[in-house]
């Protein structure tokens, strides 16, 4: 006769198969009129923060509009991406300060 697990490792087992991955945080620099290289393996449910290193402000906008974000010199913020795919940016001060986040799932 085959013995069976009991049903407290079972649930476990299946609540760890379904768990999302953990989120991340990057850290994106935005230096000298440039934004910092996006990073490799963003994901849905990952956070970014932008740390403005100049002396001026810039924003943070996403094409898409899912994003605006207004970072004054020295300071930083943060947004959390809420969806998978391309997600072009820029700032609105500075025009040809661009990017994109490929964000998968």
């Amino acid at each position: 006769m085959r013995r069976l697990p009991p049903l407290a490792a079972l649930a476990g087992a299946a609540a760890s198969a379904a768990a999302p991955p953990a989120s991340h945080e990057h850290a994106v620099p935005i230096a000298g009129m440039h934004f910092g290289a996006p990073p490799a393996g963003l994901r849905a449910g990952d956070t970014i923060l932008w740390v403005n290193r100049d002396i001026v402000a810039h924003t943070v906008t996403a094409r898409d509009r899912s994003f605006d974000l207004v970072i004054q010199p020295r300071q930083s913020a943060r947004v959390t991406l809420r969806r998978a795919g391309a997600i072009a940016f820029y700032c609105r001060f500075h025009p040809t300060m661009q990017g994109v986040l490929n964000v998968g799932r």
